[in-house]
């Protein structure tokens, strides 16, 4: 699916029309539809939903001020960041080439840059699911270093939908127990078990 601007700006007031409190409006590092987005989207008269821009946390060796994703999501305006990170030991160590306590280093960093620069940090924890049933212990200290570093919501993602609504309900429910701010549930479809799944999360 491909929206236009004029797509994302209606949809977004759609949203906000029927009581939704956040849109996400799209990754203003990735291109310049979501660059304009963000800034036509401030001339809208939203009553209830609050934008978010999506980006990831910064890159390796690289400090969340200096890094030019960090800087995007801050020059969109957005008050509200949705920041997406790894929670797989796997995914950090083969994806992103980093160590397991540089990726913790980086998700406390870029939590902490943004909440610095007064913007509410939703934390999208990639991976969530696989993670945990491979490494429980190092993916709870991914979601503790975002809660630590300032983030007002953890999101579990089941980013491969291959969870089952049993394993969804049990491994969110251990999130639970290492956390004391919001959980939410972001499920993918792939087994066409995503309504399943949210549902047994909430």
């Amino acid at each position: 699916v491909n929206f236009s601007l004029l797509d994302k700006i209606q949809i977004a007031e759609r949203l906000d029309s029927i009581g939704v409190d956040f849109v996400e409006g799209g990754n203003p590092l990735s291109n310049e539809k979501d660059v304009q987005f963000f800034e036509k989207i401030a001339d809208s008269n939203l009553k209830n939903a609050r934008v978010c821009a999506f980006g990831m946390t910064r890159r390796k060796g690289v400090r969340a001020a200096d890094d030019p994703g960090m800087q995007a999501l801050l020059d969109s305006g957005a008050q509200v960041i949705t920041l997406v990170g790894k929670t797989s030991d796997f995914h950090a160590q083969e994806v992103l080439r980093v160590s397991l306590d540089e990726n913790l280093e980086m998700i406390a960093d870029s939590v902490a840059h943004l909440v610095g620069q007064g913007r509410e940090v939703i934390y999208d924890a990639e991976h969530f699911f696989d993670g945990w049933k491979a490494n429980s212990d190092y993916a709870s200290q991914t979601i503790q270093a975002a809660a630590k570093a300032g983030a007002r919501m953890i999101v579990l993602c089941d980013t491969n939908g291959g969870s089952m609504p049993e394993e969804i309900a049990e491994l969110t429910g251990k999130a639970l127990g290492c956390l004391d701010i919001p959980v939410g549930i972001h499920c993918h479809n792939e087994c066409e078990l995503a309504v399943a799944n949210s549902l047994a999360a909430v």
